[in-house]
């Protein structure tokens, strides 16, 4: 249950696996992406942090909103409480302003996660509510589930109203993920959701978007007149 356990344990264990031909891709957890494919369907028990209660949570709670459904390896470890703390503290803008919901899943049990939120000092004024995944089946559907471990990656999906994933960011656990590049992200795809312009990389509200909705024919290889790279690196 190590949060920073060395990924190489994993990578060369996989590589021993794979040259013995003992591993087939459709046998593999990780093997999909899924973005542009609908939100997994799932339905777990959790601890609601801000009500101290436990609950139960589904995907059907998040349909017809943003929301984000961010996996993390282990209770009681060392990069993960850092990650949870900072998604805590951003909370205002990201479900407040943005209007998206949170939704933390590790494979530990409601019971856990009750304890670690009461005895965690970075997790004092946590409001999340983190769902308990301890048959692995959830973390699985995500294709983020390390199967010899019973441990989830970093694995963080941004979902639209139409419960379709828009934006998928998976990490091995010693190293965790920017909230604030995380909240730019979701204005870039409700910004694009929204006016069916696109966004450059680096977008936040303000700078310039590509109209290609209106002029796909004249940007079409002349995006350099639309936009310099001065004004992209801005």
């Amino acid at each position: 249950m190590a949060c920073d356990s060395d990924p190489k344990d994993y990578d060369n264990k996989e590589a021993k696996e794979a040259n013995n031909k003992e591993i087939k891709v459709e046998e593999r957890s990780q093997a999909g992406v899924l973005v542009l494919q609908p939100m997994p369907e799932f339905k777990m028990e959790a601890y609601d942090a801000d009500s101290g209660h436990y609950t139960e949570v589904s995907s059907d709670d998040l349909k017809g909103k943003w929301s984000v459904v961010c996996f993390y390896p282990a209770d009681f470890t060392f990069v993960c409480p850092t990650e949870i703390a900072a998604m805590n503290a951003h909370l205002d803008t990201i479900k407040g302003e943005l209007g998206c919901e949170v939704l933390a899943i590790s494979t530990d049990t409601k019971f856990s996660h009750k304890r670690f939120a009461e005895t965690e000092p970075l997790l004092k004024d946590l409001k999340l509510t983190i769902g308990a995944d301890p048959t692995t089946e959830i973390s699985r559907k995500f294709g983020v589930l390390i199967e010899d471990a019973g441990i989830a990656l970093r694995g963080r999906f941004l979902i639209n109203p139409d419960g379709i994933v828009v934006a998928q960011e998976v990490q091995a656990p010693p190293v965790g993920r920017s909230v604030e590049e995380f909240i730019r992200q979701i204005r870039a795809h409700q910004h694009a959701y929204k006016t069916g312009e696109v966004c450059p990389a680096g977008w936040r509200p303000g700078k310039k978007t590509l109209p290609v909705n209106t002029d796909a024919e004249k940007m079409t290889g002349r995006v350099g007149d639309y936009i310099t790279i001065e004004e992209i690196l801005s």
